[in-house]
């Protein structure tokens, strides 16, 4: 059986999806050479990945919500980047990479969760390579997407959590979703080996996201006021530089899951900055027919949703997709942080579901069709039917056990340290309450 292309994950050693290549350890690969161009840019690529967070999503979320809770937007980030840091080196990198124990046959714990073979990065060092690149350097590759995902769903409960309650969830989240999920996409798992595509994090990083987003959200509540209270953005100019910085780190977030400087990476790249231009103007456009302008927090949100939606494919479609999922996710994520919201009646403070959690569905569905070499795409025998099938498959796993676990972890925080800051600390905002600071001179 030939190995199915399916982006850098599945061409790793331990990240393949066919029997004939999961399994391998790091170790067999190491007569593999290091390429100093690949290495090079990797390096590049992680700084990119690491500015989308801080300071990128941070600026971004911070300049979406009102003056008296921008420390704590920061906080969240900057804590979060930290707290999963520490997790990741002490057993976090294991869980989503080690397969050692991986059954060749059926289906066993190791086809869901990694094992503890490289924990406190046990057997990395400088010797030890992934492919062409040293195994630190992809350690902290990965380390940055596990970073940003759970950062991404701070969005949903902006303005009203308290900052002990978001810690406890970042961490239990990471462990029991984003560790396992990695790993059954990535790392070789259940759904690597049944062909499941997703180069950069359609399912792994924006669907987890954004069904974590819907939990909270509706969990936690609305904000006092919401929707009567008019909670306009207390600083765009900061939002939109922080969609600057958002846009450019995503050619490492995309670009560099080629895990190489090559010609995968080249057309990542390519197809990563069309499509949020594509999202961004159909925003635009469908604003200035609905309300006789189009508007700057518009176009940031529509050029993010490109951007989520190109990710799942980027490594694996050419023009013609990148086209069709930017136009897509613009009018999908714009319906969905529109409509949808107002029609269902849940406070998605920062519109993650919309964008994110919608973004991934639609480039994770649109893959199947136009990774195809008759539609521009770098996969020559893809059954398109066959192939949305195991999209299907893979985020209805995901999503079903997203959706559980965040609820379960979500309650038992609301029944032990409670969820929300009380009513007094909302009201005069989470910097004073949880930090003991103004964001600015009051």
């Amino acid at each position: 059986m030939g190995m199915r292309t399916t982006g850098w994950k599945a061409r790793l050693p331990i990240a393949c999806c066919t029997p004939l290549f999961v399994g391998l350890t790091t170790e067999a690969s190491a007569q593999d050479a290091i390429d100093t161009g690949d290495t090079a840019w990797i390096i590049v690529a992680s700084a990119l990945v690491l500015f989308m967070m801080i300071p990128g999503l941070a600026m971004f979320y911070a300049g979406l919500v009102r003056n008296k809770n921008v420390l704590s937007v920061y906080m969240h980030c900057f804590t979060i980047t930290a707290l999963v840091t520490v997790i990741w080196t002490v057993f976090g990198y294991s869980l989503a990479f080690d397969n050692a124990g991986l059954p060749e046959e059926g289906i066993g714990l190791h086809s869901f969760v990694g094992g503890l073979g490289k924990a406190f990065m046990i057997g990395v060092d400088a010797n030890s390579n992934w492919g062409t690149i040293p195994e630190p350097l992809f350690f902290i590759f990965q380390l940055t997407f596990a970073i940003i995902t759970p950062g991404l769903i701070v969005g949903a409960f902006a303005e009203r959590m308290k900052l002990s309650a978001m810690l406890v969830f970042s961490g239990l989240w990471v462990v029991l979703v984003y560790f396992p999920t990695v790993y059954m996409v990535w790392g070789g798992g259940f759904l690597a080996q049944h062909g499941v595509i997703d180069f950069a994090g359609g399912i792994v990083v924006h669907l987890t996201a954004g069904v974590a987003a819907l939990v909270a959200a509706i969990l936690i509540g609305r904000r006092k006021g919401y929707p009567n209270t008019p909670m306009p953005p207390h600083n765009l100019p900061m939002t939109l530089t922080g969609t600057a910085m958002l846009w450019v780190g995503w050619f490492g977030f995309n670009g560099g899951s080629a895990l190489g400087a090559n010609g995968d990476a080249a057309m990542a790249i390519v197809v990563t900055q069309i499509s949020p231009c594509i999202a961004a103007s159909t925003w635009a456009c469908i604003e200035w027919i609905r309300n006789g302008k189009p508007s700057a927090l518009g176009f940031a949100t529509g050029a993010i949703a490109g951007l989520a939606a190109i990710t799942p494919a980027s490594g694996n479609v050419g023009v013609l997709g990148a086209i069709v999922i930017g136009l897509t996710a613009g009018i999908v994520c714009y319906w969905a942080s529109t409509s949808l919201k107002k029609m269902l009646g849940y406070d998605d403070a920062l519109d993650v579901v919309g964008v994110h959690g919608f973004g991934g569905i639609v480039g994770t569905i649109l893959v199947a069709f136009f990774a195809s070499s008759a539609l521009q795409g770098n996969m020559e025998d893809i059954n398109m039917g066959s192939q949305l099938g195991k999209q299907l498959l893979g985020m209805a796993i995901v999503g079903v056990w997203c959706a559980i676990v965040s609820f379960i972890i979500l309650k038992v925080i609301d029944i032990t340290i409670g969820l929300r800051i009380d009513d007094e600390g909302e009201e005069m905002g989470l910097d004073l309450a949880d930090h003991g600071e103004y964001g600015y001179n009051m």
